[in-house]
C-alpha cells in the first residue's frame, strides 16, 4: 500500500510539472496536439500504479519525453505559420451574414443540431442575427452578431476586422476577402513606416480601417 501511495505522489508531481510546462489552457481550449499529449500522459501515468512490477522510471521517462516534444512543437508552430496550419488547422466560417455555409459544415462533419447547440450556448437563438460564426481550431464556436440597427433596417452588417499580417506573414486569403491587393497593403505599411517582417499583427476591415501592432525587439 505504501509503495502505491509513494508512486502516486511522485507521478502526481511529474504530471503537474508537465502540465504547467505545456502552458495554461482549459480542456475545451486545447489544440489537437495538446489534447493527444494530455490523453497519452494520463494513460501512461496509470501503468506503474496498476502494475507495481513496472519500474517507476518507465512511467516518468515517457511523460517527460512527451512533454518536451510538445514544448518543441509549440515553439515550432509559434515560429512557423505553415506548421501551425498543418498541426492545428485553421478557423472555418460556418455562418456568414445569417446564411449557413453548408459545404464547410460537410467538411467539418458538423450537423445542424451541433451548430444550433453551439449558437444557443452563445445565447443566440435566431441564426439570421448572426453576421459571422467561426469554428475555431479548438472546436469552440465564436459568434459575431449583427447590430440591432442592421437587423431593424435589414441591411448588410459590417464584417469584423480580419488579420492581414500575422507575425510578419501576409494572409493572402484575408486580402482577397477584403477586396484588397498587395499595393494597398504596401501603402498602409508605408503610412506606418513599417515592413511586413516588422509587423506582429495587422487587422483591417472592408473599409480599410487598420490596426497595426509592430514587433517588439527581444
Amino acid at each position: 500500500m505504501s509503495v502505491v501511495l509513494i508512486r502516486s505522489l511522485i507521478l502526481y508531481i511529474v504530471v503537474i510539472f508537465g502540465v504547467r510546462l505545456m502552458g495554461k489552457r482549459q480542456l475545451g481550449e486545447l489544440q489537437p496536439s495538446e489534447l493527444v499529449i494530455t490523453i497519452l500522459i494520463s494513460n501512461i501515468a496509470t501503468l506503474p500504479l496498476e502494475d507495481t512490477s513496472i519500474p517507476l522510471i518507465l512511467g516518468i521517462l515517457p511523460i517527460i519525453t512527451l512533454v518536451c516534444f510538445e514544448v518543441v512543437i509549440s515553439w515550432v508552430t509559434l515560429k512557423s505559420l505553415r506548421m501551425r496550419r498543418i498541426i492545428s488547422g485553421r478557423p472555418k466560417i460556418i455562418v456568414r451574414n445569417g446564411q449557413i455555409e453548408q459545404a464547410t459544415m460537410r467538411d467539418l462533419r458538423l450537423s445542424v443540431d451541433d451548430l444550433m447547440t453551439a449558437l444557443r450556448q452563445q445565447q443566440v437563438f435566431d441564426i439570421s442575427q448572426v453576421q459571422f460564426a467561426v469554428m475555431e481550431t479548438t472546436g469552440t464556436v465564436s459568434v459575431y452578431l449583427k447590430t440591432p440597427e442592421d437587423v431593424a433596417l435589414k441591411k448588410a452588417a459590417q464584417d469584423p476586422p480580419v488579420a492581414v499580417i500575422q507575425d510578419g506573414c501576409v494572409m493572402n486569403k484575408s486580402l482577397a476577402m477584403l477586396g484588397k491587393n498587395q499595393a494597398w497593403l504596401e501603402q498602409k505599411l508605408a503610412e506606418h513606416r513599417l515592413r511586413e517582417s516588422e509587423v506582429f499583427l495587422m487587422l483591417s476591415d472592408a473599409d480599410g480601417k487598420c490596426t497595426v501592432i509592430p514587433k517588439k525587439q527581444g
